[in-house]
């Protein structure tokens, strides 16, 4: 840990007594000058925190990057000592005073999570290569996408701060977290100590400190960065070529979950000329025996991809070093990089379910409830074939809306396109015709779908059994998407 088990105890006792937490800072700031240090405008927070009291001084240096001296500072952290403050790194001197030696923020309002200094409060200070992250935006993706249902074991690979393993341990019976830096277990185990929590911390490579166990949820922020396989920061370099390390993931996988267990981490992967990257991409899951959702929320071009890591490491511009990395792009016919969720699941099925696919769109937060509803669903129609469909009655999702577009002709309004969308849970809009809408908008609950395709067979002169036949991969792509509902379930 950065500080003694001693000194953990008193630096909770002084962030406690300050009321050093989201709604106490919020309490004091007020909602203005909150809103503006969350956009790195601290001027109505130092106006604010004038009087130096203890909460205002903590304010001071661990958000607003003050310089304060050490008597004030002395203060607000007692019962700790600036002594241990200093040895273990948590305050440094500067000037003639001191300031933040990393960065300790309140999350939650009974959480605090400890993690280098970031590069947006020193500008022009490069990242050290073992660079301990805090909470960032790829992390807060991962914590909502995460599926939040109570588990005896999970793991966090590549814990960081520890963001992660606090979050699992609020629904698992035991947390284990690995990271292949030192200085990164140091802060996670400092994160743990100071919320009360145990965990257990292992140094390694990813999977490698875990070799031959099995857990029920296992979640990872990786160093995804797709490049040439050059490290320079931990964080963020794998050190694998290209995006070889969420296929390494995937693979792992069947190794690491129990039986129904769960794996979720977020990856990048490359959009090559000529390929599909969604087949590419599921080809990471072929053999793995797990079911797989794979969801796309965004794609960067290669010269905005290089621009934002190189940024986000404080580094200077280096047109070398940003023209190494984008012919190495070039040379490998990379168009663009996607960012997005992984989420694997050890079902015990022979058939798994391999799903690729965009996810553009705003999802109802948070995702990790999407995401279990979606594997719920799978369960639903895997142990179904068509003929046990057809049996089941179905309703329309609650609010879903019916979209037309038309054209104005002699004879009136004519409908040129009819759209499903859900207006919750993942938003999905589709196209449909008009037996899928009949069929959609006959989903009440009262008959079975049987029942209710023979009425449309009759209508529409068809034979039942031709109906029923070709109904079934529709309905089971509806409740797929949540558009429809069986009644049972």
């Amino acid at each position: 840990m950065l500080l003694s088990p001693a000194g953990v105890d008193a630096l909770r006792t002084a962030l406690t007594r300050a009321r050093f937490t989201s709604n106490g800072i919020a309490g004091r700031l007020g909602s203005q000058a909150t809103g503006a240090v969350a956009r790195n405008d601290h001027r109505a927070a130092l106006r604010a925190t004038e009087d130096r009291d203890p909460l205002g001084t903590l304010i001071r240096v661990f958000i607003c990057d003050q310089t304060e001296s050490e008597a004030t500072v002395a203060a607000a952290l007692a019962p700790l000592s600036v002594e241990e403050a200093l040895a273990g790194g948590l305050v440094e001197r500067y000037g003639d005073g001191l300031r933040a030696g990393v960065d300790l923020e309140p999350y939650g309002d009974e959480w605090w999570v400890l993690a280098d200094v970031p590069a947006s409060a020193r500008p022009g200070v490069p990242l050290r290569a073992e660079h301990v992250l805090g909470l960032g935006g790829a992390t807060q993706t991962l914590i909502g996408a995460t599926v939040r249902r109570p588990v005896g074991t999970a793991l966090d690979l590549g814990t960081g701060s520890g963001i992660q393993a606090l979050h699992l341990a609020t629904h698992a019976g035991s947390v284990t977290a690995t990271d292949l830096s030192e200085r990164a277990l140091r802060f996670a185990a400092t994160t743990a100590a100071l919320n009360g929590q145990d965990w257990e911390l292992l140094r390694g490579d990813m999977v490698a400190p875990v070799a031959g166990r099995r857990f029920d949820l296992v979640v990872s922020n990786p160093p995804f960065v797709v490049g040439p396989g050059t490290t320079t920061h931990i964080y963020r370099d794998s050190g694998r070529v290209g995006d070889a390390i969420g296929a390494e993931l995937a693979a792992a996988a069947p190794d690491l979950l129990t039986e129904g267990g769960t794996m979720q981490y977020l990856a990048n992967w490359v959009h090559v000329a000529g390929e599909e990257w969604d087949e590419r991409v599921a080809g990471w899951f072929a053999g793995t025996g797990l079911d797989a959702w794979v969801i796309q929320r965004e794609v960067a071009d290669p010269m905005a991809y290089v621009g934002l890591w190189l940024t986000d490491v404080g580094e200077t511009a280096d047109p070398q070093r940003m023209a190494a990395w984008l012919d190495w792009f070039d040379a490998h016919k990379v168009e663009g990089i996607g960012f997005g969720i992984v989420s694997l699941r050890r079902s015990g099925h022979a058939d798994p379910v391999v799903r690729v696919e965009d996810l553009s769109q705003r999802v109802q937060p948070p995702l990790g409830d999407q995401i279990a509803a979606w594997f719920d669903r799978q369960d639903f129609l895997r142990v179904r074939g068509t003929d046990a469909l057809l049996a089941e009655r179905y309703r329309a999702a609650e609010g879903l809306q019916l979209r037309q577009e038309a054209t104005m002709g002699d004879e009136g309004w004519a409908v040129d396109r009819q759209v499903l969308a859900m207006p919750h849970g993942l938003r999905w809009t589709e196209e449909i015709d008009p037996l899928v809408l009949a069929l959609v908008g006959g989903a009440d609950g009262r008959l079975p779908l049987r029942d209710q395709l023979a009425l449309l067979a009759a209508a529409h002169d068809v034979e039942p059994d031709e109906m029923a036949e070709a109904a079934g991969p529709i309905v089971a792509h509806l409740v797929e998407r949540g558009f429809i509902e069986p009644v049972s379930a």
